[in-house]
């Protein structure tokens, strides 16, 4: 068969269209993979919102297994810094909280990227009289940074705890020294 002039324009568009063909498909690919991506932002923004709603701010202590996996790692101060726990720790640390008087909490706002959320919140403790007789002051709003880092099931993995000590209630009387 001999191609024509006029079979030259068909042979050239279908040859065009063979070689669109493969990268429309990596678009559809991309486009569903970064929907994936998309919502498994929102559902980890989602479960550190939760984690402080429903754990901390209002007492339910007992949900913790719910965010937490069975182990994570901590990045605090002290004896806390950079080791691993079981989840039962972050209900026996809400407990501890919970127990200094009325805690309350408010969440500012949340920046999420890959598999870690960062929620910047505010907590405010009315100090009970036996905390306050402890040493435990009222506390109004000190601003905490908390990331957490979610495994694929959604579950905290990894948490980093960051406190605005600047904001935090200072005993009457100078500084000590250091």
């Amino acid at each position: 068969m001999e191609w024509g002039n006029d079979m030259k324009p068909h042979f050239v568009c279908i040859a065009a269209l063979a070689l669109a063909l493969p990268g429309c498909a990596n678009v559809a690919v991309s486009s569903d993979a970064q929907a994936v991506s998309d919502d498994r932002l929102e559902r980890n923004k989602r479960l550190a919102r939760e984690f402080y709603e429903k754990l901390w701010f209002s007492d339910n202590t007992d949900a913790y297994s719910d965010y937490v996996a069975d182990e994570y790692v901590v990045h605090d101060i002290g004896a806390r810094k950079n080791v691993t726990e079981p989840a039962i720790e972050q209900k026996k640390v809400a407990d501890l909280f919970q127990g200094f008087g009325e805690l309350s909490g408010e969440i500012d706002y949340q920046v999420a990227e890959g598999d870690k959320v960062a929620t910047r919140w505010f907590i405010s403790l009315d100090a009970s009289d036996e905390a306050k007789a402890a040493g435990m002051m009222d506390v109004d709003r000190v601003p905490i940074i908390n990331v957490f880092r979610f495994d694929e099931a959604g579950k905290i993995v990894e948490i980093w705890n960051h406190r605005h000590d600047v904001d935090l209630p200072r005993p009457p009387g100078p500084p000590p020294e250091a």
